[in-house]
């Protein structure tokens, strides 16, 4: 699995604990920055890996700032992304099991680090369920299309 992580400084230092996580479990993954915490505009780091998630050079894309909740509005505006902000368990395997989530966002000023390491690692060994979900899926996708045209 090959994964895309960005963030905005107010992300920076959660991302940077979630990239030696990374590291450390061996997962194929390209930090896309930001590399510092100098204020930077973070829609740019959202679409960044949203494009990269749906050219298909990666599988998964992880995206931080401060509330997660900018990062992953930018990231869904990208075409074929369906980015789920989660900041407990439940929903980052919720969201793989009947959303198919292809990426996630978190807040770096919203949950410490153990948490979120629990969130990465519940997201990525998640797999979505199919059946009565993929349904809703292509739902969205139909609505994606629509507005497209």
């Amino acid at each position: 699995m090959k994964i895309a992580i960005a963030s905005d400084h107010g992300g920076f230092e959660l991302k940077q604990t979630v990239v030696a996580y990374l590291a450390d479990k061996g997962y194929d993954y390209t930090d896309f920055g930001t590399h510092n915490e100098e204020s930077v505009d973070y829609p740019s780091y959202g679409r960044k890996v949203g494009e990269e998630v749906t050219s298909g050079r990666y599988d998964r894309g992880i995206v931080i700032c401060g509330t997660g909740i900018g990062i992953g509005i930018a990231a869904n505006k990208v075409p074929g992304i369906r980015c789920a902000l989660c900041h407990d368990i439940f929903s980052a395997r919720a969201t793989r099991n009947h959303n198919d989530s292809n990426m996630l966002s978190m807040g770096g000023r919203v949950i410490g680090p153990g948490l979120a390491l629990e969130i990465v690692e519940t997201w990525l060994g998640a797999e979505f369920e199919g059946g009565r979900h993929q349904r809703r899926v292509d739902a969205i996708g139909e609505i994606e299309k629509e507005y497209q045209d």
